[in-house]
C-alpha cells in the first residue's frame, strides 16, 4: 500500500506508519484500538498484569468490548495492521508516531503531578529517532508540553527540538463509561509544533475519527482549551450544588427547579452531584496553578472546586439528619452506600467523592456496606482502606440507603426489600424512583 493519510509534504505512507500509545488506560486503550484498525500499533504499559489481560483479549475496565479487542489484537510486533502490548520498550523503538496517554494527577494539596508524564517522555526519548512525532494527550496546563516535557525529551533522546523530532498535542476527550460518545465520535483538537508537523498530525487523526477534527493554531491553544473544558464543567456543577444547599434550606425540590428553569431555550442543564474523576475534579486545579505562576489569584475556578470538594461532607450530613428526624440511632446504623466509581456505568474509582460520603457516614458512627457492581474490590481497598462489595449481602436490611452513583444496575433494585422498619433513602443524583426516597440532593 503506498497511499498516503492525506497529500501533507513528506507524509508517510500508510505501511510506513507504526504508532506507540504510551499509557493502556481509559484513554490510551480506546485510541490504541481504533487506530490499530488502519495502522500497525504497540501499545505500551508499564503494568504487567494490565499489558497480559488485554493480550489475552480482555478489558476490565469495560471501555472496549472485549470482541472488538480480540478483533485487532495481534500475537507478535510486526508490521502488520493490529495492537500488539507490551511492558517492553525495546518493542516501541522502530515506531515513528508516540501518543502518550498517561494520567496526570494531583497531590494531597491539589499541586499538579506531572510524574507519569515526565517518565513516560523519559521511556519515549530513549528510544526517539530522526523526524518521529510525539503526540501528548494527557491533560496539562498550558505550555506543559514545551516547557516540561520537551526538555525531557531533548535530554533523554539526545536530538533537537523541532530539527531532529517534533511534538504535538491533542487533548484526549473520551468519557468514561459512555457507550455512544466513543472516542472515534468525538470531534478531536489537534496541534503540532511546526505548521507542517500539525497538519501532519492532523491528518493522522483525521484519517480514524469520524466526527472530525479541528487544528488549533498552536499547542498552548490546544492546552487551555482542554483544561477549560472540564474547567466550566466543574464551574457550573458548583453552581447548581450551591443552588441545592440554598433550596435545601426553603424546602424546594432543586430538581423541580431546574426541570423548570430548563424551559428556556439557553439554559444550561446541569445537575446537582458528587464530582470527582481524573478530569473534572482536577484540571481546574492544573489551570489555577498555572494562573499563580503569572501573579492571578484565581477566584471563580478555585470557588467551584472548593464547593464540589465539600459535598461528600454535605451529603453525609443530611442523610444524617434524616436519620434522626426517623429516631434511627446513627452510632452503629446499618448503611447501603450504592456506588463508589466515580460516575456511572464506570469501574473507574479515580478521586471519586462517594469516598467522602462513606468516610463521613463512618465518622458518624454508622456501619457502612459499599456496594458496586462495576469496581475492582482490591482497588478500592488498596486506594481508600474500604471494603466494597460487588453483589448485594443476602437477607440483610438498612437503617439507610444513599444512592450516590447512578449505574444502571440500581435503576432495579427492590428498595423495600432493603429497608429496616425504619429506614432512609437519600439519591444524591436524582435516579431512582421518587416514591422509594426520602430527599434528593
Amino acid at each position: 500500500m503506498n497511499t498516503t493519510i492525506q497529500s501533507s509534504e513528506n507524509s508517510l505512507p500508510i505501511s510506513n506508519i507504526r504508532i506507540a500509545i504510551i499509557g493502556l488506560g481509559y484513554v490510551g486503550l480506546p485510541l490504541a484500538r481504533l487506530f490499530a484498525t488502519k495502522y500497525s500499533v504497540v501499545g505500551f504499559d508499564v503494568n504487567s498484569e494490565r499489558v497480559a489481560e488485554l493480550q489475552s483479549g480482555k478489558d476490565v475496565t469495560l471501555e472496549v468490548d472485549n470482541k472488538l479487542l480480540q478483533a485487532t489484537l495481534k500475537q507478535d510486533n510486526s508490521n502488520e495492521i493490529g495492537l500488539f502490548c507490551t511492558t517492553d520498550a525495546k518493542d516501541i523503538s522502530d515506531c515513528n508516531y508516540y501518543i502518550i496517554t498517561v494520567p496526570t494527577p494531583v497531590d494531597q494539596n491539589n499541586r499538579p503531578v506531572l510524574t507519569p508524564l515526565l517518565k513516560a517522555s523519559e521511556t519515549v526519548g530513549k528510544v526517539l529517532q530522526q523526524d518521529d512525532v510525539v503526540v501528548y494527550e494527557s491533560t496539562v496546563y498550558p505550555g506543559a508540553t514545551e516547557e516540561d516535557c520537551i526538555p525531557v525529551l531533548e535530554k533523554t533522546s539526545h536530538l533537537v527540538f523541532n530539527q531532529d523530532f517534533y511534538v504535538g498535542y491533542s487533548p484526549e476527550r473520551i468519557n468514561p463509561g459512555d457507550k455512544v460518545h466513543t472516542v472515534e465520535k468525538i470531534l478531536k483538537v489537534t496541534s503540532g509544533s511546526t505548521p507542517q508537523i500539525a497538519k501532519q498530525i492532523d491528518d493522522l487523526y483525521r484519517s480514524v475519527i469520524t466526527a472530525g477534527t479541528h487544528l488549533a493554531p498552536t499547542i498552548k491553544v490546544a492546552e487551555a482549551a482542554k483544561v477549560i473544558e472540564n474547567s466550566q464543567r466543574d464551574i457550573n456543577i458548583a453552581f447548581v450544588n450551591e443552588l441545592a444547599k440554598i433550596f435545601n434550606l426553603m424546602h424546594i425540590n432543586t430538581n423541580d427547579v431546574l426541570r423548570a428553569a430548563g424551559t428556556k431555550w439557553n439554559f444550561l442543564p446541569f445537575k446537582p452531584g458528587l464530582v470527582g474523576g481524573h478530569c473534572i475534579g482536577v484540571d481546574p486545579y492544573y489551570l489555577a496553578q498555572k494562573a499563580q505562576e503569572f501573579g492571578y489569584h484565581s477566584e471563580i475556578i478555585l470557588a467551584g472546586r472548593r464547593i464540589n470538594d465539600g459535598m461528600g461532607k454535605y451529603v453525609a450530613s443530611e442523610v444524617v439528619k434524616l436519620m434522626i428526624q426517623k429516631d434511627i440511632k446513627v452510632k452503629e446504623a446499618s448503611v447501603l452506600v450504592l456506588g463508589v466509581a466515580f460516575k456511572e456505568n464506570c469501574s473507574d474509582v479515580r478521586n471519586t467523592k462517594a469516598i467522602d460520603v462513606i468516610n463521613e457516614l463512618k465518622d458518624f458512627g454508622a456501619a457502612v456496606t459499599v456496594f458496586d457492581p462495576y469496581v475492582n474490590l482490591e482497588k478500592v481497598l488498596l486506594a481508600y482502606g474500604t471494603k466494597a462489595v460487588n453483589k448485594l449481602p443476602e437477607n440483610k436490611k438498612f437503617n439507610a440507603i444513599v444512592l450516590t452513583v447512578a449505574h444502571d444496575e440500581f435503576s432495579s433494585i427492590d428498595m423495600e426489600n432493603l429497608k429496616k422498619k425504619k429506614a432512609i433513602v437519600y439519591d444524591v443524583k436524582g435516579f431512582l424512583n421518587p416514591d422509594n426516597v426520602d430527599k434528593v440532593l
